[in-house]
């Protein structure tokens, strides 16, 4: 009886009533306060926790999703690189470490592109995913970008790029750190078209990809408590020996010294693009000299004060106040210099004796 009662019986009792499996991120833990939020909720909210406010990783796909009009738009189709072109191996195979990669993030490599409308412009935006290899820039990644961008070029819309690295991927060597001057000559060629980049620094955007695309935005925008640089903060103190201030390499910090234009809340955020996008363009007309001649100064310096009011970034009300103090202190300026000279000169002849020069 007690084989059967210990054997038998717990083996027909799994067969007919099976043990539902709980998925692995039903909770999730905020790593600021501890706090166990449930998945679906973190989710609803868009991984901002409710009670810390602290900003969790995005996937590349969630982000495109929030980006754009319903969600809705159109994959750019990337093209295909040499998968391991070093044959790198060190505990493991790089192309075992590909194959999870794209198993766990249903990506083909780190970065995700899309065309979509944003409050019915169109806008082109790449999202750099973390979970992929730590968002490592490698050759399909820098092509991935490349593609991107020429694809805004194409369809004259503003480009939205969403960074999120650890740098470049040591296991492409070289061929890793070639896309960093690869990436740049993309950003040069939305420059030439006149079209808008901007830039949303995500937690957290380091090495080479800080050292490149990331920080070559026409407007770099920070998500709050983002680790932004090029070393880690733990790497610097070990080299300078040296404590580091209270929330070094944070988007608040780098915002204080000017390496940001704005720190903004993810729920503001889509809405902040959008502004910024329509203040750098005009009904999908490039900003840039073409479009000055087609509106004057006072337009767009009611655009930036609109903005400012709304918004309250300190890069456009510090803009706006250069655009109307600007030429009058520039004036003031060279008036002090010559009343100055004249004065020196003066000076000058009254200590110098007569007839030497």
């Amino acid at each position: 009886m007690n084989w059967i009662n210990n054997v038998v019986r717990p083996k027909i009792q799994r067969i007919l009533n099976p043990k539902r499996e709980t998925p692995d991120n039903l909770w999730v833990k905020c790593p600021t306060s501890g706090q166990m939020v449930y998945y679906k909720d973190l989710e609803a909210n868009q991984f901002v926790v409710p009670g810390s406010d602290h900003h969790m990783r995005m996937s590349a796909t969630a982000r495109l999703k929030f980006l754009f009009d319903s969600g809705e738009y159109e994959t750019i189709a990337l093209p295909e690189v040499a998968a391991d072109p070093l044959k790198f191996r060190d505990e493991r195979r790089y192309t075992e470490r590909l194959k999870d990669a794209k198993a766990k993030s249903k990506l083909a490599d780190a970065i995700l592109a899309g065309i979509g409308t944003l409050d019915g412009m169109q806008v082109v935006s790449a999202v750099q995913d973390f979970g992929f290899m730590g968002g490592s820039l490698g050759t399909a990644a820098g092509e991935a970008v490349i593609t991107a961008m020429r694809a805004a070029v194409e369809r004259d819309a503003p480009f939205i790029m969403f960074a999120a690295s650890g740098g470049a991927r040591m296991q492409e060597g070289i061929m890793s750190l070639m896309q960093l001057p690869r990436t740049t000559v993309a950003v040069q060629e939305l420059r030439e078209a006149n079209l808008p980049y901007i830039v949303v620094l995500t937690h957290p955007t380091t090495g080479g990809v800080t050292a490149s695309y990331a920080m070559l935005g026409d407007i770099h925008i920070a998500e709050p408590g983002a680790l932004i640089g090029f070393a880690g903060p733990r790497v610097i103190e070990q080299t300078i020996r040296e404590k580091l201030p209270d929330g070094f390499q944070r988007s608040e910090y780098l915002l204080e010294h000017g390496m940001v234009d704005m720190v903004v809340h993810r729920h503001q955020l889509r809405e902040t693009l959008s502004r910024v996008c329509r203040l750098l363009t005009k009904n999908g007309t490039p900003a840039g000299p073409e479009a000055d001649e087609t509106y004057g100064q006072d337009d767009a310096a009611d655009r930036v004060e609109e903005i400012a009011t709304d918004m309250a970034p300190s890069a456009f009300v510090a803009a706006d106040a250069t655009a109307e103090t600007g030429a009058h202190d520039i004036e003031n300026t060279e008036v002090i210099v010559t009343e100055a000279s004249n004065d020196e000169s003066e000076e000058e002849e009254q200590a110098s004796p007569r007839g030497v020069s």
